[in-house]
């Protein structure tokens, strides 16, 4: 049986090839396009292995789990990443560890991270779009997006750097890739009415299933879990 280093830089060898291949299928280049390790399902020692490998963006779903795997590696230069849902009683511990917030949904949120932001420093975060309206998922609607960009820009501690969506559930490819159009499309009527500090460049987009249909559609992030932790000894 492969050892854990082979395992996991295989897997993600397999990954970047992947998004070379849409990127060059969508006329892009694959350095447009920021992969983000989600190790919400691996342990300390894959993420550590991740990096070693040359991934440094890593991605957790659970501010907890954020928290404790950026003390396990505390000594690596890790991106990390919160791609799940952030409470206003979890925000000051996570803006201790987080580059960047992809799950900025409502306006409280947006005031609780202002406000336990030090003095110095910007929050860079992503609005999280529900495009595909499911009722289990989070994020604002569409109709609700411009005036929460709105909020957030007034923010002086929080950039706001583009949107962040989940494709619906049932795995067709064909619908992720009309709503990761739609969330394009949404991104650029936003850029209309942004302020001019508010450049709104990044698109989250797309995991395993699906990432090569959001990179198609314009992704500059892709967010992949399963894909990296498949045949982990």
């Amino acid at each position: 049986m492969a050892d854990l280093a082979t395992v996991v830089r295989r897997n993600l060898a397999q990954v970047r090839e992947r998004i070379e291949r849409a990127a060059a299928a969508a006329g892009r280049s694959a350095a447009e396009v920021r992969l983000v390790a989600v190790t919400k399902y691996a342990s300390a020692d894959v993420a550590r292995e991740l990096v070693a490998a040359g991934c440094a963006d890593l991605g957790e779903s659970r501010p907890q789990e954020l928290w404790r795997k950026a003390a396990a590696l505390s000594t690596l230069p890790v991106r990390w990443h919160l791609i799940g849902s952030l409470q206003r009683n979890k925000v000051a511990r996570t803006l201790e560890h987080a580059w960047l917030i992809h799950s900025l949904d409502r306006l409280s949120l947006a005031e609780a991270i202002e406000a336990q932001s030090p003095d110095e420093r910007r929050v860079a975060v992503l609005l999280e779009i529900n495009i595909s309206g499911e009722s289990n998922k989070h994020g604002a609607s569409p109709a609700e997006a411009e005036a929460l960009l709105l909020a957030a820009a007034r923010c002086r501690h929080l950039e706001v750097r583009g949107l962040m969506t989940m494709a619906s559930r049932d795995g067709d490819l064909a619908v992720a890739g009309r709503e990761f159009a739609a969330l394009r499309a949404l991104r650029d009527q936003l850029r209309r009415i942004a302020p001019p500090h508010v450049a709104l460049d990044e698109l989250s987009m797309g995991m395993s299933g699906d990432f090569e249909v959001a990179i198609a559609e314009g992704a500059t992030i892709v967010r992949v879990g399963s894909a990296l932790c498949e045949g982990l000894p």
